[in-house]
């Protein structure tokens, strides 16, 4: 089973890389850009949302973190990053940074945070990325996740063929995959 998409639906399956051992999850808000946005201060970046989506940010640990180089390898493999069920226009939440978001594996709960607990804030991360690159209408950015993803565990839990990942955040919907192996 390959993917034909670099677009991966909120009820697609997760697919464990050939190699893999270590394919963790991650809940997260992301952040939808509305306009172009370049040189963005912190005080003007709400302006450039368009919306919100729930994601689970897919991380294979071994290639993020064991075979050198930037961490895109273990974040962009085929089926990684499921987004939806839909796209929530900003509007439509009073607070982005007050939303409760969790994550269950196998119907066990393994994150139950709220976005008021995010490191960086919405604004903080759009006008920083700015600075460094111009977002495009569209553009996705990660927010972060709470504790509770596999690699914290000790031992670490990693996903496995047949397990089913649960997950949402208010307002934004749930979504569920199956994990499957690469064939």
């Amino acid at each position: 089973m390959k993917s034909t998409t670099s677009l991966t639906g909120p009820y697609d399956h997760i697919i464990i890389p050939k190699n893999s051992e270590k394919t963790d999850w991650e809940v997260e808000l992301a952040v939808v850009m509305g306009k172009k946005a370049s040189y963005v201060s912190e005080a003007d970046a709400m302006d450039y949302v368009a919306g919100y989506v729930l994601h689970n940010d897919v991380s294979e640990r071994a290639f993020q973190l064991e075979r050198g180089g930037t961490w895109d390898k273990g974040k962009g493999c085929d089926s990684f990053a499921p987004l939806g069920p839909w796209l929530v226009t900003k509007d439509e939440i009073a607070n982005p940074h007050d939303l409760r978001l969790w994550l269950s594996l196998n119907g066990k709960m393994m994150q139950d945070s709220n976005t008021d607990d995010l490191i960086f804030n919405i604004p903080h991360l759009i006008s920083y990325i700015s600075q460094f690159m111009t977002l495009l209408p569209g553009d996705v950015i990660s927010t972060g996740t709470p504790a509770g993803v596999g690699l914290g565990f000790n031992p670490n839990i990693y996903l496995k063929e047949g397990d089913v990942v649960e997950l949402g955040i208010d307002g934004l919907g749930t979504s569920k995959q199956k994990v499957v192996a690469y064939k």
